[in-house]
């Protein structure tokens, strides 16, 4: 009653309107349907609600349009203040991030009665607990007397989102299309990459809300392309056998383990003698670079580590970083360039991307793991020093990628998280020598690269210029890796 009187003093609204009039204007209109019912179902009146965060605003012709979050029950409701009568205002609900209204729009419409300043809607169901729809609302309005409209940032509960790792794994989860177990559009090798960072945050913060995502996944795409999760591209097939070597690391099926592999195996079978051994980078057999290496380095690694008995991987995982080493890809500076010169098999020159650091220090981290070998993690730890220090890979202490763009769009929006999550590896590795390094980062990316709603760009300096799967992985990639 306390909560409801003060809402009412707030609003100017009149002590004599009655609830059931609240009711009447909740349950009408588009509401219907699009009504979900988690904890409780939408329509709830707002005088119920234990709690109240207003985390975002919009003004417009004076009038004051917020959203108000419910966090223990997972719910918001829209206000108008400082209003007249026929002011209007709704919630607009997502469940991809804010691409589009796809968990309904104008949910709860209403408008400012006769004799008040100011208006509620109903409570609306932040996300869909029945169908996995991770969600996100806004309030929008107008003057009852004009057509604008205002709508304030997008924002969510706290459920599923307490800090900002689990936070940023909610953000990433928006952009799941449950349709086909991949993320956005359909990127397939950075799917790959996302999934991995979903699973390690699971066994980073304990949150088990996503682990459907796994399984969703496996079944959908298993028979894609050549199957098994296997393509013509190598690099591609030993991203996802990592990501179901995590996989099989959380829920302990063993179908997973299967996979990784029956990719691990397919990528051997482009493993030739040509510049004495080493992985294709794609089945066309015309590049021989860092990237695949290192995967077929690490996944093999972590397979051996994980099969009894086994030999065959853990001597693919040496023969890789022998023949690695051999090549120069890691140059004087300890940084990997791109790849090898298949006419004189040496290395080719060619740019630093965050990723090859990443990978390979990931690798030799598994590689150390499985075989005791000094010289392995030694090697790692200078790559690692390498990349922090690099005023090209890190200006000011914060990852940068090479040629850095602003929107979120093409390969590189993963790089930097494939980078972090190996330097995470090793900085566990190594007891915690990259501490420092890790938590700038960290602090950077959630100060100067995040919107209302946990989403990341790719400037972990900032500004904030938008967002795709793949710098949201990048960015989870790196709070799961920071202390």
């Amino acid at each position: 009653m306390a909560k409801s009187k003060r809402y009412l003093t707030t609003f100017g609204a009149l002590v004599a309107l009655a609830t059931t009039a609240l009711v009447q204007v909740q349950t009408a209109g588009p509401a219907l349907a699009a009504t979900i019912c988690n904890r409780y179902c939408d329509g709830r009146d707002p005088a119920l609600s234990p709690a109240d965060r207003i985390p975002v605003t919009s003004t417009l012709f004076g009038r004051s349009f917020k959203v108000h979050v419910d966090d223990n029950d997972a719910m918001a409701w829209g206000s108008v203040e400082n209003g007249q009568p026929g002011d209007e205002v709704w919630l607009d609900r997502s469940f991809d991030g804010g691409r589009t209204w796809s968990g309904g729009s104008r949910l709860g419409d209403t408008a400012i009665p006769a004799g008040a300043g100011g208006w509620r809607t109903g409570m609306f169901n932040v996300d869909d607990w029945g169908t996995n729809g991770v969600g996100a609302l806004r309030a929008c309005g107008k003057a009852g007397d004009r057509a604008d409209i205002t709508c304030t940032a997008w924002t969510r509960s706290t459920w599923n989102a307490w800090d900002r790792r689990t936070a940023a794994a909610t953000a990433l989860m928006m952009r799941y299309d449950r349709s086909t177990g991949l993320f956005d559009s359909g990127g397939w090798w950075t799917s790959a990459n996302a999934l991995t960072a979903i699973i390690n945050n699971i066994q980073r913060s304990g949150m088990h809300s996503y682990q459907y995502a796994i399984a969703s996944t496996y079944d959908k795409q298993i028979n894609a392309a050549q199957g098994q999760f296997r393509n013509e591209y190598l690099d591609d097939t030993g991203w996802w056998g990592l990501a179901w070597v995590a996989a099989y690391d959380v829920t302990g099926d063993s179908r997973y383990l299967s996979t990784a592999r029956a990719d691990a195996d397919h990528m051997f079978s482009y493993w030739d003698t040509r510049c004495g051994g080493g992985v294709y980078w794609k089945t066309d057999k015309t590049v021989k670079n860092a990237i695949p290496n290192s995967l077929y380095i690490q996944l093999n690694a972590a397979l051996s580590q994980r099969i009894a008995g086994d030999t065959t991987y853990r001597q693919r995982a040496q023969a890789g970083w022998a023949w690695f080493q051999s090549t120069g890809m890691l140059n004087s500076s300890n940084l990997v360039n791109d790849g090898i010169n298949l006419s004189t098999c040496k290395n080719n020159g060619d740019v630093t991307w965050t990723y090859n650091q990443g990978v390979l220090m990931n690798a030799l981290v598994q590689l150390n793991k499985l075989t005791g070998d000094a010289n392995a993690l030694a090697t790692a730890r200078k790559i690692g020093d390498a990349m922090t220090a690099s005023s090209y890979l890190s200006p000011n202490g914060i990852l940068h990628e090479p040629n850095e763009p602003d929107t979120c769009a093409g390969d590189g929006a993963s790089f930097k998280g494939a980078a972090v999550r190996g330097l995470g590896v090793l900085n566990s590795a190594t007891g915690g020598a990259y501490n420092t390094y890790l938590q700038r980062n960290a602090d950077s990316a959630y100060s100067k690269d995040r919107d209302s709603i946990d989403s990341y760009g790719f400037h972990w300096a900032g500004p904030f210029a938008g967002t795709n799967h793949s710098c949201q992985h990048s960015a989870l990639d790196l709070l799961n890796a920071a202390p």
